[in-house]
């Protein structure tokens, strides 16, 4: 993918799920620090909206996607489960065939661009 390219491909499920970017990033910042709070902040997203995300993802797969355990005095964490590793690594998977299939359409579609400056008075 070209640096100024940003693919965002959304998943649109009959259940009613929509599954794209901001969910799979969702799910490797949590893998990546072992928590939601952690995870919503390093995606400057409020523990709210990661932990409704996270209950959207639990409740639309089962096995769901994440193990999570309370905070408190012992400390909380959350984790991915193996169906959570295998959303996540199929959906980037098909990041990858969508840019590598699609590159000369892409490449049709930006190749007509035109530069935009901005005059900052």
């Amino acid at each position: 993918m070209t640096p100024d390219l940003k693919l965002n491909l959304r998943l649109h499920f009959a259940q009613g799920l929509t599954f794209g970017r901001g969910k799979a990033d969702l799910l490797e910042a949590i893998d990546r620090t072992g928590s939601i709070s952690g995870a919503g902040r390093e995606m400057k997203m409020s523990y709210r909206r990661a932990w409704n995300l996270v209950e959207e993802m639990n409740t639309a797969f089962a096995p769901p996607l994440i193990d999570a355990s309370r905070g408190g005095s012992g400390g909380g964490g959350a984790a991915l489960t193996d169906r959570g590793r295998e959303v996540l690594a199929h959906y980037r998977a098909l990041e990858r065939l969508v840019v590598q299939t699609g590159a000369v359409h892409i490449g049709g579609i930006s190749g007509g661009l035109v530069s935009v400056m901005h005059d900052e008075k």
